[in-house]
C-alpha cells in the first residue's frame, strides 16, 4: 500500500446547485492543475470527502466521466461531515482522496435493453451511468429510466429529464404520494412502473440504485417476472471509513463495499442482501 493512500488532495469547490431542500451538487476541481489534468473516474465509483477536524465520508461522483476540468457531488445532509459541507462557499477547499469502488458495468451492456431503476437519492451516484447512456444512446439496444421519490421536490435532477427524453431514452417517474394539482402524474411506488418496462430476454440489465428496502422489492418484482440474478446489478451503500478493505466497517458477509462495491451483480451478494418474501 502506498504511503499516500490516506493523503487527501485540496480541491476547491467551483460551483453549487440546488437540488431539494437538503441536497445540493457541488462542484470540485483539485487546485493542482496537474492532478486534474490526470484524474479519471468510472460511472459508479466516488471519493472519501474530507474537512479537517470533522472527518471524512465516501460520496458518489455524479458528473459524467467524460468532463475533465471538474467534477460533481451530489450530496444529502445527513451528518457531521455532510453539514459541515453544507456550511462550505465557492471558492472553500475540501480534502479529497479517490476514486474507489466497483463501478457500473457499461461495457458489458452494449447492445443490451437497460433498465434504470432509481429510489429518491440513488439517484446521484448512478447518474454518471445515465450520462453514458444519453450520450452514447446509439450502443444500447434501448434504455428506460425508472424514477420513484417519496415527494415531487426529491426527484433529483429533474430539470434534466426532457433532455434525457430528447437523447432517446424512456423515463418515467413516480411520487409515494401527492396532490394532483402539484404533481399530475403517477403517484406510487416505484415497482408500479415496472409494466413500462420491456419484456426481460437475455439481452436485458438493469442497474438499481436506492434505499436497501426498495431495491429489495424490487429484485422480487423482476425475478417474477423473469430477470436473471446476473442481469441486475445493485449499488450497496455502507459505513465506509477507509475505502482500502482495512477497518471492515463495510464488510457484507465476504465482500467489502469499499472496493468490492459499491457496484455489486446480484449474484454476488444474493446470499447476503437476501430479498423480501
Amino acid at each position: 500500500m502506498s504511503p499516500d493512500t490516506f493523503l487527501p488532495q485540496p480541491a476547491v469547490i467551483k460551483e453549487i446547485r440546488a437540488e431539494s431542500s437538503n441536497v445540493a451538487t457541488y462542484t470540485l476541481a483539485f487546485v493542482d492543475e496537474k492532478i486534474q489534468s490526470h484524474y479519471r473516474f468510472e460511472p459508479g465509483q466516488y471519493n472519501m470527502v474530507g474537512l479537517p477536524g470533522i472527518g471524512e465520508a465516501p460520496i458518489s461522483i455524479s458528473s459524467s466521466p467524460d468532463r475533465r476540468d471538474a467534477f460533481d457531488h451530489t450530496v444529502r445532509i445527513a451528518g457531521r461531515v455532510t453539514t459541515a459541507l453544507s456550511r462550505l462557499a465557492i471558492g472553500d477547499t475540501v480534502g479529497l482522496r479517490g476514486p474507489y469502488g466497483h463501478p457500473w458495468p457499461l461495457d458489458e451492456l452494449r447492445g443490451k435493453d437497460v433498465a434504470v431503476i432509481v429510489g429518491g437519492t440513488g439517484c446521484a451516484c448512478i447518474k454518471p451511468a445515465i450520462n453514458i447512456l444519453t450520450a452514447h444512446r446509439d450502443e444500447f439496444r434501448s434504455a428506460t429510466i425508472l424514477y420513484g421519490a417519496k415527494t415531487a421536490p426529491e426527484l433529483l435532477f429533474a430539470d434534466e429529464f426532457d433532455r434525457w427524453r430528447d437523447r432517446g431514452v424512456d423515463v418515467y417517474a413516480t411520487i409515494d404520494s401527492g396532490n394532483k394539482l402539484d404533481w399530475p402524474f403517477h403517484v406510487g411506488v416505484v415497482t408500479t412502473l415496472f409494466d413500462r418496462l420491456k419484456p426481460s430476454t437475455d439481452r436485458s440489465a438493469a442497474l438499481m440504485s436506492g434505499p436497501d428496502i426498495m431495491m429489495r422489492f424490487c429484485v422480487v418484482d423482476l425475478l417474477k417476472r423473469g430477470w436473471s440474478p446476473g442481469s441486475i446489478w445493485l449499488s450497496l451503500e455502507r459505513r465506509m471509513d477507509c475505502a482500502v478493505r482495512m477497518c471492515g466497517h463495510c464488510q457484507l458477509g465476504p465482500k467489502y463495499v469499499c472496493q468490492d462495491g459499491p457496484v455489486f451483480n446480484y449474484e454476488e451478494v444474493e446470499d447476503v442482501f437476501g430479498v423480501v418474501a
